[in-house]
């Protein structure tokens, strides 16, 4: 079974830099892509950053390309988020996740590469961590 920790979220001033964290188990980072995706109360997913890391090709929202940088450390089974000149409208709760086979993985990078709710890629994710950025 795939599970996946998130953690690093908090309450940060607008234009900070936050660095979130995923721990996952029960899958070898090297086969698959890993993705970031967050949700606002009431308001759709949207995908934000995605890894595939056969090839180590990232793909990144419209809304947070230039701020953002997806990365992963293989030895230790984490990926990694780093979140710079964060916006208020920032604020949500991030979720990272796994796609488990090369069409999942197509999905999951087209639909983050939109912005889009990339969730159809992904068979589970962990409980989120909260990222609020005050202005």
């Amino acid at each position: 079974e795939v599970q996946f920790v998130e953690s690093g979220g908090d309450l940060v001033q607008a234009g900070e830099s936050l660095r979130l964290s995923c721990v996952a188990s029960g899958l070898t980072f090297n086969d698959y892509a890993i993705g970031w995706f967050r949700q606002v109360p009431g308001k759709e997913r949207e995908g934000v950053a995605c890894v595939r890391y056969s090839d180590n090709a990232t793909t990144y929202a419209p809304s947070v390309r230039g701020r953002f940088s997806i990365s992963g450390d293989i030895a230790k089974n984490t990926v990694y988020l780093q979140m710079n000149s964060l916006k208020p409208e920032d604020s949500a709760v991030y979720y990272c996740a796994a796609a488990l086979s090369p069409p999942r993985v197509r999905i999951a990078l087209i639909k983050t590469a939109q912005g889009a709710d990339p969730s159809s890629a992904y068979e589970s994710w962990g409980q989120g961590t909260q990222v609020t950025v005050a202005s």
